[in-house]
């Protein structure tokens, strides 16, 4: 069986051609006897090697401590061998002699690039390969690589057909395969981009994309059979490995001084760091004002008139208290959010890309709604006089022309249904007078109206859109308070009609509801029973269509208002979940979210040795030819990116989860006459415990988690 080697080799590796004796390094994966991954990282020269004074051991120690554990355990950073090129600059072809693996003839010629070509002596007359001629400094690495797993030597070659990003494609001319030479060898070159942060990574599946399947309760069989089968691809830890690779790059280049450094750069670095030292101590400032403020706020609610106020204050208004509390823990957790602390998890793109997206979620959220909460509070305090007279206007015409009206037009012959008068009457004298002391009670509050308005812009500007958005649903749910009262009297009026009616059905028919089982079982009920039945029924009957045209009026009532409070909340929870952070990356780079890969073949020449297209490779093998030479397919690695409503759904899923069962106990309710949750069971933001430190460690907290934001703490932690 032939031997299989996939080398994913960097694109920005193929535009430029290497000098002699390039060395690779990267990570070895293998899952098979036969199959090998092979993923560089990087190539570098024998100058800067030969300079460093901490060698290659130590440049790999170093790169191996960095990465992630995961990677670690599947593979480790090495060196994986050397490159170099067919010609020199003179043209001249290079001698190669190299001990080759497989019963081949005594001599094979390799041709380079269409032009010399490269002789092949095999173990009768020659033993030794060129890797035993490297330099002294690199022949330790070389021994450990031919005794512990694989050494890879490629050439580079020229190529025309793989676009104007693609110039030169590495060959695999052998390898050193646990103590064997391989030449026969089947090879797949994976050209992939190099992942960076802030700019693009690879990923099978995006972190919130996908909910996790339920494994089934029983097994079927071929489940078990294919874990027992050994995969010749580690997709994931190639990813992993690829991801890695910008981390050990600049692990390199620390080495070997290859950033370098110019005075314009230094003077750029200089003003952006002012610039972001400048904004850290303006954003430390304010937010340890804002500590201090919640903090005697909070002192002065566990006192004893303030702890009887927050209470109050709570039953009144339990939606503004409940945002309040999660505001305010916002406020005094971002920095703590903001603070990086992970060291390991900036060595993979992928895990640094959602450890930031974890950090900066906080901060961005908080930031909108003050941003909304600033813009809509401006509008509405310059507009206070305006919006409270409407809001004067639409109380006085709901109360005399919905509520008043409509009481009296159910007290004649509502859409000419003739209705108990007697029972309608005391019905609506009821609600006649509940609705006159709640517009009398109006009256003496209603100059406090335009302060209520200035309060909830005051809120908007200071604490956000959210606050006085829950105080607005507070509000209206005080201000209805009478039309909630008179709904949940008819209401009870109502489901009891309807469930003694149901209690008399069942006993004419002879059954018994039993709640234990929750079935109805059979009964024998006695002749009192059946005549106490008689007498109750016709009654009930009767007056169910004047209780349920109160009952109808007031439930519309109650839905509507329920339904401003819903919207309301709706809009609470859309401003708390969406990734504003996300949308933002995804309209600038949407590198940045990827979701899966997928590999576009290049088509190859056949006219060069080793560069066969797929088909070629395919017939050739059909018809039983023995290639004795290596076969080469060249690839693009791309990937999927995902779509805005893939991004932003599932956040909304999970905030929304709670509204479908409301939307249905609400209908359900309505129907049955029975009360039902007003409020959106909503899925709002965990209240974060409360933290007390000095002021001058929080100004600090504060000032240095802004500054581990800035552009070159950033590269020189990398």
């Amino acid at each position: 069986m032939r031997r299989k080697c996939r080398i994913w080799w960097p694109k920005q590796l193929s535009n430029e051609p290497f000098s002699n004796n390039c060395f690779l390094f990267g990570w070895v994966v293998s899952c098979s006897s036969v199959s090998v991954d092979v993923v560089v990282a990087f190539g570098c020269s024998k100058v800067p090697l030969s300079n460093c004074q901490s060698g290659i051991q130590g440049i790999i120690d170093d790169t191996n401590g960095r990465m992630p554990m995961s990677l670690q355990e599947k593979s480790r950073f090495c060196l994986l061998g050397h490159c170099t090129t067919p010609l020199n600059i003179n043209g001249e072809g290079l001698k190669v002699g190299s001990k080759v693996d497989g019963e081949i003839g005594s001599s094979s010629d390799i041709p380079v690039a269409g032009k010399r070509r490269l002789t092949v002596s095999h173990p009768a007359k020659e033993s030794v390969c060129e890797c035993n001629q490297l330099d002294g400094f690199i022949q330790q690495h070389w021994k450990n690589g031919v005794e512990g797993g694989h050494w890879i030597h490629l050439m580079h070659k020229p190529h025309e057909q793989f676009g104007r990003d693609v110039n030169w494609v590495p060959q695999l001319h052998h390898v050193h395969w646990n103590g064997q030479v391989v030449v026969q060898c089947d090879v797949h070159v994976i050209l992939y981009e190099i992942p960076v942060y802030g700019k693009q990574h690879l990923a099978m599946n995006f972190w919130r994309s996908f909910k996790q399947v339920e494994a089934p309760l029983r097994k079927p069989q071929w489940l078990d059979e294919l874990r027992t089968f050994q995969p010749e691809l580690d997709m994931d830890a190639l990813i992993l490995a690829m991801n890695s690779t910008s981390a050990a790059g600049m692990v390199l280049g620390r080495y070997i001084g290859a950033n370098g450094s110019c005075t314009s750069y230094h003077i750029m670095s200089m003003c952006l760091g002012l610039v972001w030292q400048a904004l850290a101590l303006f954003l430390a400032l304010l937010s340890t004002i804002m500590y201090i403020i919640l903090q005697l706020i909070r002192n002065l609610s566990w006192s004893g008139f303030g702890r009887w106020i927050c209470t109050r204050s709570a039953k009144l208004a339990p939606t503004m208290s409940k945002n309040v509390r999660i505001r305010c823990s916002q406020m005094i957790y971002w920095p703590i959010f903001l603070e990086d602390n992970s060291i390991r998890s900036r060595a993979c793109v992928e895990y640094a890309e959602k450890a930031a997206l974890h950090r900066h979620s906080m901060w961005t959220g908080l930031l909108v709604d003050l941003l909304f909460g600033n813009l809509i509070g401006l509008v509405l305090f310059s507009h206070a006089e305006s919006v409270c007279l409407w809001v004067s206007l639409f109380a006085k015409g709901t109360t005399n022309e919905i509520l008043r009206s409509g009481c009296v037009w159910l007290m004649g012959v509502p859409a000419g249904f003739k209705l108990n008068t007697e029972l309608a009457g005391i019905l609506g004298m009821v609600s006649l007078n509940a609705i006159q002391i709640w517009s009398t009670l109006w009256v003496f509050i209603g100059f406090l109206i335009i302060y209520f308005i200035k309060g909830l812009a005051l809120l908007g500007i200071l604490f956000g859109l959210t606050i006085p958005a829950a105080l607005a649903i507070d509000i209206v749910g005080l201000a209805t308070a009478h039309v909630s009262v008179l709904h949940s009297g008819v209401s009870i009026l109502y489901s009891s009609q309807i469930e003694a009616l149901g209690a008399i059905w069942r006993l004419f028919r002879g059954r018994k509801k039993n709640p234990l089982r929750k079935r109805l079982d059979s009964y024998d009920y006695t002749v009192k029973q059946h005549v106490v039945g008689s007498l109750l029924f016709t009654p009930l009957l009767l007056l169910l269509p004047t209780t349920s045209v109160f009952y109808i009026f007031f439930t519309i009532l109650k839905m509507g208002i329920t339904t401003i409070c819903t919207m309301i909340d709706v809009a609470i929870l859309m401003i708390h979940g969406t990734p504003y952070l996300e949308i933002f990356l995804w309209l600038s780079r949407r590198g940045r979210f990827p979701c899966g890969v997928w590999f576009e073949i290049t088509p190859c020449s056949s006219d060069s040795q080793g560069f066969s297209s797929p088909n070629e490779v395919d017939s050739r093998s059909k018809q039983g030819e023995d290639m004795r030479t290596s076969s080469l397919i060249v690839s693009v690695l791309h990937s999927n990116y995902l779509s805005i409503g893939d991004l932003v759904l599932p956040h909304y899923r999970e905030v929304f989860s709670g509204v479908s069962r409301f939307l249905t106990a609400s209908s359900y309710g309505a129907l049955t006459g029975k009360r039902t949750h007003s409020r959106l069971d909503s899925k709002l933001p965990s209240i974060l415990p409360w933290v007390s430190m000095p002021s001058r460690d929080y100004w600090l907290l504060c000032y240095n988690s802004v500054m581990q934001c800035s552009p070159e703490h950033w590269r020189m932690q990398r």
